[in-house]
């Protein structure tokens, strides 16, 4: 029998003042101790030292840097304590962290916080992108929600709705380009909140929860048509070199690839399974490599496809985190000048296109078209001699046709004697 491999899996919960953090952590671990895991809860550093009588208002400029500084190596501290000992537990374990190292650098300057970064030997790439595995940001109350902002419940907390609108951006903008960084809006009822935010990480996890926390978020794709604008449109972003390859796989059913992602020299290393949908979605196991084991699978490359690179560009726009990916040579002739844009949003009925980017040209909505597919954009064979390909436009054009027949009957119950007719009949 095979053995089961534990798993520690690694998540920041950060967020804007009000923004269910509390509440999120709390629920997170029942639900995870509920299924057998051991959930370690990492303390907010920055309310500890602060609790203790600092007040930033009273530091000097050089002061404040210099308490940053230790702020940060603290929680690297704290951090490493719960880390190692969830490598020695026994169980599967969670790790949540209340706020993480990318948060310090909201509130200091770009040029003072790469000085720490040099200081001390970090970079961006190792703190924000390889130690952790996932970032969610609970977006503050003041922002969607500003009937239920309230500050009175917190020791530490005296913002107003327009400085907690700008802490929880700034908050929102220290972690953008981790690779699976979920923006949790208030665009539903803090209920359903909440559960959005459980289930990102399930579904991150690659964890089967059935129904129990039904959302309707869900990963979007959208064509963009070049050229791509110029750096000054973008709000704040971070690009990255992205190197993916298709590695051969014995079930036909699952995918597994090898995700190489890297920014100013400094990379970080995925292995994606992905499995068949559970419960109409689509269940990705990620496990983050070392250097030596990339190399390693990467002798197992599936040949019959190309070697996909990209520049990956980051940024949050309009309360969600997007993705631009833009197709890059050597590739095969279909992606050439490919642009597509990514977001993973509850928003529905036109809510999500009236958020899109207003700088980015939209051709359309490509969301599960196999033309635009990774998978597929990545195969060395013509499209036209392609059985995979064919088989998934097939399986594509008969779920548009099923969407379509649904919606019908759909609208025929909402009328008297409505009669529907499919195909003339």
């Amino acid at each position: 029998m095979e053995t089961k491999e534990k798993r520690v899996y690694k998540i920041v919960l950060t967020g804007g003042p009000c923004g269910g953090k509390t509440t999120g952590q709390a629920r997170l671990s029942t639900f995870f101790e509920n299924l057998g895991w051991k959930v370690f809860r990492v303390p907010e550093t920055a309310t500890v030292l602060l609790s203790g009588g600092i007040k930033f208002s009273d530091l000097s400029a050089d002061e404040a840097y210099k308490f940053q500084e230790n702020l940060l190596k603290t929680m690297i501290q704290i951090e490493n304590t719960f880390f190692e000992l969830a490598e020695t537990c026994p169980r599967d374990c969670l790790i949540i962290c209340d706020r993480g190292a990318m948060d310090a650098s909201a509130f200091i300057s770009k040029e003072k916080w790469e000085k720490l970064m040099a200081a001390n030997n970090w970079n961006n790439v190792e703190l924000r992108d390889n130690r952790y595995n996932q970032i969610v940001h609970m977006v503050t109350a003041a922002n969607g929600a500003e009937d239920f902002y309230s500050i009175e419940d917190h020791a530490c907390r005296s913002e107003g709705v327009e400085l907690a609108r700008d802490l929880d951006y700034n908050a929102a903008a220290a972690w953008v380009g981790h690779p699976y960084f979920d923006v949790i809006d208030n665009s539903t009822e803090f209920e359903k909140k909440i559960r959005r935010m459980i289930a990102s990480i399930c579904q991150k996890m690659g964890i089967d929860t059935g129904d129990r926390l039904l959302t309707n978020a869900r990963k979007r794709k959208f064509l963009v048509k070049g050229p791509i604008p110029s750096d000054s449109e973008f709000p704040a972003f971070q690009d990255f070199d992205v190197v993916h390859n298709y590695l051969t796989n014995v079930n036909p059913s699952m995918q597994a690839r090898l995700r190489k992602r890297g920014q100013k020299g400094h990379w970080s290393y995925t292995h994606t399974l992905r499995k068949p949908k559970m419960h109409g979605q689509v269940v990705e196991v990620k496990t983050q490599l070392t250097h030596r084991d990339y190399i390693n699978l990467l002798s197992q490359k599936d040949d019959s496809h190309f070697t996909i690179y990209k520049l990956r560009r980051c940024f949050l726009d309009n309360n969600q985190y997007f993705q631009l990916d833009v197709y890059k040579d050597p590739c095969h002739p279909r992606c050439n000048g490919l642009m597509l844009l990514e977001t993973y949003s509850a928003l529905e009925d036109g809510r999500l296109e009236a958020c899109l980017p207003k700088f980015l040209n939209i051709d359309s909505e490509v969301t599960d078209d196999p033309s635009f597919s990774m998978y597929n954009l990545s195969l060395r064979e013509e499209w036209a001699n392609s059985s995979k390909f064919t088989q998934a436009v097939k399986e594509f054009n008969n779920r548009k046709i099923n969407g379509i027949i649904k919606e019908c009957e759909k609208s025929v119950k909402d009328k008297p004697n409505g009669k529907l007719i499919v195909n003339g009949d």
